[in-house]
């Protein structure tokens, strides 16, 4: 079997990392929340994200995106604002249970989406190895059992089904394109921090005076690591691999979720949960190689890593 080059293997650990910092977003999110409210917490992380990646590219003189790259990263910055939006008041109207296991839904349809958009169809083990992953989050959430779906729960799988969708046109619409993946990223974070501050109102500048130490260090992990790291390099990575590939070791993200709350706040986890989290782990390695083998025999040589065009 092939050895994958390095660069190959630069862009899964990167993509891993992306569902640590995520994983350990959920704790950072809920306390903040508590104290501003969902649409002030959420504009309050994209503003820090914007200020940030918009020293960033003044530093490095990045040119953003015109006409048809504008028009892309604004449609991607809605369907981002969407998929926290739904998440998180989602979260917040069904059980962590039922959530953990929607929003994992979309390790299914972004390789449907993907095998739509590309018209390559990934093969029937691909899939095996997608349910896999989501039994394994079954497992792994399944303490205190299911209950009665909400509302909260539709909400849930609504965010599924636009993260699929955005991953998978992340990677269609941008590929091969000449923009900088910090400059999209920039107006992404913009047209993000522009809805949510026009959903929280005047509620925004008085969340702000009720923040004390730790909500701001919540707000700047939510901002710098969860935001501007975490889809500088989801957008990043796409351009560079599969949809389904990014997707499916993305979907490590409750494992991650499940090490804060045990390391940080205490949770236990039993069996059946430490089953689930292996289930999750052994299900991506094995998607990932599935996917890298499929696109070998596709392309007719071993897969390679795009290397992304220089700005203009």
């Amino acid at each position: 079997m092939a050895r994958r080059a390095p660069s190959e293997l630069i862009v899964d650990v990167l993509l891993v990392g992306v569902a640590a910092v995520w994983g350990a977003s959920f704790l950072a999110a809920k306390d903040l929340a508590a104290v501003t409210g969902v649409p002030a917490a959420v504009a309050l992380r994209f503003l820090v994200a914007v200020i940030a990646i918009g020293l960033i590219c003044l530093v490095r003189r990045e040119r953003l995106p015109r006409g048809r790259g504008l028009l892309i990263a604004a449609a991607l910055g809605c369907s981002q604002a969407a998929i926290i939006g739904l998440e998180t008041w989602g979260v917040h109207l069904t059980s962590a249970t039922n959530a953990g296991l929607l929003i994992s839904l979309a390790l299914v349809m972004t390789p449907v989406l993907d095998g739509v958009a590309s018209r390559s169809w990934l093969p029937r083990s691909y899939f095996v190895a997608a349910v896999a992953a989501v039994v394994g989050v079954a497992l792994l959430v399944s303490d205190g059992g299911l209950r009665a779906p909400t509302a909260g729960d539709a909400l849930v799988i609504a965010a599924a089904v636009v993260r699929a969708v955005h991953v998978t046109s992340s990677a269609h619409l941008t590929r091969g394109r000449s923009d900088s993946t910090l400059g999209v990223v920039f107006v992404q974070m913009l047209v993000c921090a522009g809805a949510f501050s026009l959903i929280a109102g005047d509620g925004l500048a008085a969340a702000v005076t009720l923040l004390d130490l730790r909500g701001w260090l919540d707000v700047l992990f939510l901002g710098l690591l969860c935001s501007v790291f975490a889809f500088v390099v989801q957008l990043w990575a796409v351009r560079r691999t599969s949809a389904s590939r990014a997707s499916i070791l993305m979907g490590t993200e409750p494992v991650w979720a499940l090490l804060v709350g045990v390391l940080i706040a205490g949770e236990v986890i039993g069996p059946l949960g430490a089953l689930g989290a292996a289930l999750i782990i052994v299900a991506s390695y094995v998607g990932q190689a599935i996917e890298r083998r499929h696109r070998a025999r596709t392309t007719g040589n071993a897969p390679t890593v795009q290397q992304e065009p220089a700005p203009v």
